[in-house]
């Protein structure tokens, strides 16, 4: 076969990207095609392969800008001759999955996420962004979800990373779509030593969506320790609780910062809502229980009462309850169970899922 990977945008190495090299290890021959590429911020194994991009990278400051530019990328997809490949993944979380296959080819779709800012998040995004923004999201938006609704038609098979997203892209397009865990880097912690000290963890990059807030409130109000690591902090944010010893801002962190977190800390706080959300398996593997939100990808990444337990309301008395009943049952967290449960999240497992996808295309 001769294969095409349609990515949304190639800025960073985050969750897509990584499950893009996953690809790369199945069909190493495969052409990318993106809108945005920045070659100095991606992996090697990425930058060996043909790279192909629509005329948004040619716009002005597109690697840093790309968002901006969302409303034209519909119409850069069709730039894309896709007509001499057998099999079309497109990995979704911008436009991409809009493109136009030769009408024998199979189309399968990893949609990492239906595009938030058009759909449930809208309101959220709307009230965080400036003016300019706005005004621009309320001109385009209705437009984008209508290409957003027709261009799931393009795709023979949706397959996603957990069962949240899944309900969303039944619910949007109404499609089915199959579950395939995105490959988390479990490997570099499951050998962490834990040696848990008094304080908890808030890791990820702070943005309005991952309510940091409640964290924050939450150990302000009960007294207990807790670190913040990762960028995006704001100086208000910072200011208020400055005068808080127990609250630590540390920023960006290295990996060998992180991996000294996960194994220090009591417990991870997971208080927002996420697709599915690598940072909760990656402190499982560290042998670090979660204390997470009920809802979204946690739904399928933490075991209840074995790798982490729940709260119920995004509130941060609902959080203090459960770190109470967390610190009472602290003792009973089983390191090789945690390490049991983060093997279907692994690299491996997701390359041996889809797999078995391609080859039931292949078997019709």
């Amino acid at each position: 076969m001769k294969v095409a990977i349609i990515h949304y945008w190639l800025i960073n190495m985050r969750g897509g990207e990584k499950m893009l090299e996953a690809l790369l290890d199945i069909f190493p021959g495969v052409d990318i095609f993106t809108h945005v590429y920045n070659p100095k911020a991606i992996s090697q194994q990425i930058n060996s392969k043909r790279v192909f991009t629509s005329s948004i990278n040619r716009l002005p400051f597109a690697k840093k800008l790309y968002q901006a530019y969302m409303p034209f990328m519909p119409k850069a997809l069709l730039e894309f001759n896709l007509q001499e490949y057998d099999l079309i993944i497109s990995s979704e979380a911008g436009p991409a999955k809009g493109v136009v296959p030769n009408p024998n080819a199979y189309h399968i779709c990893y949609c990492h996420s239906p595009m938030r800012y058009l759909w449930d998040m809208y309101h959220d995004y709307q009230n965080n962004a400036n003016a300019l923004v706005r005004y621009f999201m309320k001109k385009f938006t209705l437009s984008l979800r209508i290409w957003d609704i027709t261009s799931a038609n393009m795709v023979d098979r949706f397959v996603t990373n957990s069962n949240y997203v899944a309900k969303r892209i039944q619910r949007y397009y109404n499609r089915e779509a199959e579950v395939v865990f995105g490959p988390a880097p479990i490997e570099q912690y499951l050998n962490i030593e834990r040696n848990p000290l008094d304080y908890y963890l808030f890791f990820g990059q702070i943005t309005s969506y991952k309510r940091v807030d409640i964290a924050l409130e939450a150990c302000d109000k009960s007294g207990r320790k807790l670190i913040i690591a990762g960028a995006g902090a704001s100086k208000k944010i910072i200011n208020k609780y400055k005068k808080n010893k127990l609250i630590t801002f540390k920023g960006r962190v290295s990996d060998e910062e992180l991996r000294l977190l996960f194994a220090e800390a009591r417990a991870l706080l997971y208080p927002g809502i996420e697709d599915l959300g690598l940072i909760p398996i990656e402190a499982n593997a560290a042998g670090c229980p979660v204390i997470a939100f009920r809802g979204g990808g946690a739904l399928d990444t933490i075991k209840e009462n074995v790798t982490g337990i729940f709260f119920d309301e995004q509130t941060p008395d609902s959080l203090i309850t459960a770190m109470d009943r967390f610190e009472k049952e602290f003792i009973k967290y089983d390191r090789s169970i945690f390490n049991e449960h983060v093997k279907q999240f692994s690299k491996t497992a997701f390359i041996e899922r889809i797999q078995r996808v391609i080859n039931e295309r292949k078997k019709v």
